[in-house]
């Protein structure tokens, strides 16, 4: 049973590696792009762009619209 458990603990670590991992492969390329304006200012209307239509997208899958 302590092999079990010693073994269930190894699990967070293992995700909190994968998760690293697959965020630097993605930031990576990304960042030469925010060394000139133009591409900067686009880079940043994309990302804003996009959380707000994820957040929006899953207010409406939950339920949560406040007004």
């Amino acid at each position: 049973m302590k092999n079990f458990i010693l073994n269930l603990l190894r699990y967070p670590k293992f995700l909190a590696l994968i998760t690293g991992g697959v965020l630097s492969i993605v930031i990576a390329p990304i960042i030469p792009l925010f060394k000139k304006p133009v591409t900067a200012i686009a880079m940043l209307t994309a990302l804003v762009s996009g959380f707000i239509g994820v957040s929006l997208v899953l207010r409406a899958m939950l339920g949560l619209d406040v007004a």
